[in-house]
């Protein structure tokens, strides 16, 4: 996926490989003050590893990376390292990379609904749930790829009117969705032939769906519009035979949104933190 940032001067793959196998890999984005962060703007990053490998091998991989970056004159490097639902070996790599000097500078929590069979079962109850009264209350729900890009000019309003600030690049997300655009699927919610809500969910594994962003018509008066984003982002995991929805993290100006968490709790049967690692060199 294409979260490329701004500011960066370069792009840098490192790969650890063993006997013609790509055990583990990093992708970094260098900025102009010669810093290294690991797939900025992402939902995850970090390292991953791809097959059994030992702990001395991960270390060596560490080890040998920060010595590569400072031959490039890197001052630093944030490794953004993905929940362990994204990779099982996090907690591993956390530990050394904790051994090797690295900081834990920002921890962000996300809540996952997890197990392809409890998310057939749970989105199928809540669909039934829910079907009665999103008839009663006129609403529709359409889901499906994104076919334009009319409804990101809807979100970006409602949120501006709500005071909100995105850090969202539109013409990033753009590209992202014209060159990946059977990933994306955007979910909106229709009351009398006028759209009030609309979320957008990725893709970002094979085995995964992320819930990338959404708003609120602030003018509706619909009681429910959240919760049947909720209901159909499960829907759209079933559907599309993942192993986990990836609600992800709720935090208001650096600090816990303890309502949006309570929120998704009742969507949620996981949470796991991204850990963001960071070493001077």
């Amino acid at each position: 996926m294409n979260f490329h940032p701004e500011n960066a001067v370069q792009y840098l793959r490192a790969t650890l490989v063993k006997k013609g196998q790509l055990k583990a890999e990093m992708f970094l984005s260098v900025n102009d003050a010669h810093e290294a962060i690991s797939i900025p703007n992402a939902p995850f990053g970090g390292f991953w590893i791809h097959e059994s490998t030992s702990s001395e091998s991960i270390s060596f991989f560490i080890e040998t990376l920060i010595i590569s970056l400072k031959q490039r004159n890197v001052t630093s490097i944030t490794a953004i390292q993905a929940p362990l639902m994204y990779c099982h070996h996090s907690d591993l790599v956390g530990y050394l990379l904790n051994s090797a000097g690295f900081e834990a500078k920002r921890i962000l929590n996300h809540q996952f609904f997890e197990g392809k069979k409890k998310l057939k079962k749970f989105s199928l109850e809540l669909v039934l749930k829910y079907q009665k009264k999103t008839k009663s209350l006129g609403l529709q729900v359409m889901v499906g790829n994104i076919q334009n890009f009319g409804f990101l000019k809807e979100i970006r309003s409602w949120n501006q009117y709500r005071g909100y600030v995105s850090n969202i690049s539109e013409s990033r997300l753009v590209q992202q969705v014209s060159s990946f655009p059977e990933r994306y699927f955007v979910i909106t919610i229709w009351e009398e032939g006028k759209a009030i809500a609309h979320a957008l969910a990725v893709k970002l594994t094979s085995d995964s769906l992320y819930y990338y962003l959404s708003a609120i018509d602030p003018k509706s008066q619909s009681k429910i519009a959240g919760e049947l984003i909720m209901v159909h982002l499960l829907k759209l995991a079933a559907e599309q035979k993942v192993s986990f929805l990836d609600l992800g993290s709720s935090d208001l100006e650096g600090q816990p949104n303890h309502s949006l968490m309570f929120f998704k709790s009742k969507f949620s049967n996981a949470s796991e933190n991204k850990i963001f690692w960071h070493k001077t060199i």
